[in-house]
């Protein structure tokens, strides 16, 4: 998978791209690192923002990680790099995130794991449709596709979902 995903055109043109450490069955985004290394690509790892503070509560950060540093468990026991300073960034100034996915349907609509996180940091794309970056892309096992799932008003749609077997492009005027 991580070879097709960096076949497509968004991750080629992409120099800031998110991934996530994999935990609980997740695939395993990060082989990408590898397969793009000498590439002008800079990779990101969602920091959860501290929930006690009033502004941003509950949102993700990205900091840059390159393999083999440091990273320390956050409050769910998932890695994050240790050092963050400037290279920590705002999702809107990536140019790709790949997302962890519980289930999904072929219209872009995911299951997470239920903090909201990613719906809550990306929200900003709800807000303005036409915004085309980040560009957001799902991977999951094809077993994980559900028929419908019914979306709520604050779940943020998926450009495009990768599975072993598919693509499923979700903004068909796109080519990811």
């Amino acid at each position: 998978m991580a070879r097709r995903l960096a076949h497509l055109v968004v991750f080629q043109r992409a120099r800031r791209i998110a991934l996530y450490w994999p935990a609980d069955g997740e695939i395993d985004p990060r082989p990408l690192m590898q397969l793009a290394s000498a590439r002008d690509k800079r990779f990101y790892l969602p920091v959860l923002s501290p929930l006690t503070r009033h502004a941003g509560r509950g949102l993700l950060w990205f900091a840059r990680y390159r393999p083999g540093e440091r990273l320390r468990p956050n409050r769910f026991g998932i890695p994050e790099p240790v050092g963050r300073g400037p290279h920590l960034l705002k999702a809107r100034r990536l140019d790709l995130v790949i997302l962890p996915l519980v289930g999904f349907d072929a219209l872009g609509n995911r299951i997470g794991m239920g903090g909201g996180f990613y719906d809550r940091t990306l929200a900003f794309r709800q807000r303005h449709p036409r915004r085309r970056r980040p560009r957001l892309i799902g991977v999951a096992h094809e077993c994980q596709r559900l028929e419908r799932i019914d979306s709520r008003p604050w779940d943020v749609p998926l450009d495009a979902i990768l599975t072993e077997s598919h693509l499923y492009n979700t903004r068909p005027e796109d080519n990811p």
